[in-house]
């Protein structure tokens, strides 16, 4: 069987999808370092890997002789549950497909570059002991080397976690791309916000790491807000996706700019540093702060009272997709796959009932479970 390398990204909604990625032509200017989701999918293969992630395992038709092996590089040490959330689906969805694997890890933190680059080396040079590989880039350029390498290995096909935006000047391109759109979750979340609070809102950010990622999640969001609710940002602090960050970045906004009435938090771990430095300074019901992605964390801070909102993506999609990606390569279906896979993403907020969290919760977390997961 041919070895399998896969690298995968996040989600958003099917829907709008339908409205927003038109049929295009791959761009021809050379300055995009970049392609987007509609610049690239095309025939409807990505609404159909969407129904099909949605709908009921169809069993593999094929036989197998051993469980394929499947290796997995990414931050999945960090606080953000998403990794271990989408491993579960992607195994969860495989025992459902009935095909047999084992899988191996090797975890990380996301600022940990370096670690990430050893592992992909190491994949690399023992290519003939996996089928297939998972990479998470810690992030999108530090990683591209890796990227190229490894789907450049012979007898390897690359899908990634966690980002959308295949990069055009790769020589060898991942066979597909597995994520939520954090363009899309900047746009939702900015226009519930300018819809609830209201125009000429001074706030702040705890953004990520520069790269692609952060560049949507802040900076759509900052360019949206402006245009859309004339909001001024009074500080931006890089926090690295770490509990840290988020808390040290809170901790100087609430002293130094005390007008900032909102926080906006580009990932689970700073929303949590951020959180816990506001209830520190019994600030938690002064300061109307964001989450990213709906993680069980961020849904129980939405609960207790102390985060007001998050983009919500319905998680578990990317481990399902995955999965059913590895049954069309065994059944050598893969021209029939989009090269770029993005899942739902709605807003949860603290206006929210219970039930209607807890509805939101079983849907996006159908195969991973509801609640915190033991780690």
């Amino acid at each position: 069987m041919r070895k399998l390398l896969i690298t995968t990204l996040l989600l958003m909604s099917s829907t709008a999808l339908a409205a927003e990625l038109p049929l295009k032509e791959l761009p021809g200017d050379a300055d995009r370092d970049h392609w987007l989701p509609q610049q690239v999918n095309a025939d409807g293969a990505l609404e159909k890997l969407q129904d099909v992630t949605g709908g009921p395992a169809v069993k593999f038709s094929g036989t197998q002789d051993r469980p394929i092996q499947i290796a997995l590089i990414y931050p999945s040490a960090d606080v953000s549950d998403f990794w271990a959330r989408n491993y579960l689906a992607m195994t969860k969805r495989l025992d459902e497909l009935g095909i047999e694997y084992e899988t191996r890890e090797f975890a990380s933190r996301q600022i940990e570059h370096s670690l990430q680059s050893t592992y992909a080396g190491q994949v690399a040079q023992d290519a003939d002991l996996y089928d297939y590989v998972i990479f998470g880039p810690s992030e999108l350029a530090t990683q591209a080397d890796n990227i190229d390498k490894l789907a450049g290995t012979d007898g390897l096909v690359t899908y990634v976690w966690a980002f959308h935006t295949p990069l055009k000047y790769l020589k060898n391109q991942p066979a597909a791309w597995f994520d939520f759109s954090s363009a899309y979750g900047a746009q939702k979340i900015c226009d519930y916000m300018v819809e609830r609070l209201g125009s000429d809102v001074t706030y702040a950010l705890n953004r990520g790491i520069p790269g692609i990622t952060d560049n949507q999640r802040s900076g759509d969001f900052m360019e949206c807000v402006k245009e859309k609710g004339n909001w001024n940002a009074v500080y931006e602090h890089y926090g690295e996706y770490q509990r840290e960050g988020g808390f040290e970045g809170t901790q100087l906004i609430l002293q130094a700019y005390p007008e900032a009435k909102v926080i906006h938090n580009a990932n689970t771990a700073m929303s949590m540093g951020s959180v816990e430095a506001q209830v520190a300074a019994g600030k938690e019901k002064e300061i109307f702060s964001t989450g990213w992605g709906g993680t069980g964390l961020e849904l129980d801070a939405i609960r207790r009272g102390e985060l007001d909102a998050t983009p919500m993506r319905m998680g578990d999609d990317v481990g399902a997709a995955t999965a059913e990606a590895i049954k069309a390569h065994m059944e050598d279906r893969a021209g029939d796959l989009p090269l770029v896979f993005l899942g739902r993403i709605t807003v949860a907020h603290d206006q929210m009932s219970n039930e209607e969290i807890d509805a939101l919760e079983k849907e996006a977390f159908r195969f991973s479970g509801v609640g915190a997961l033991e780690r």
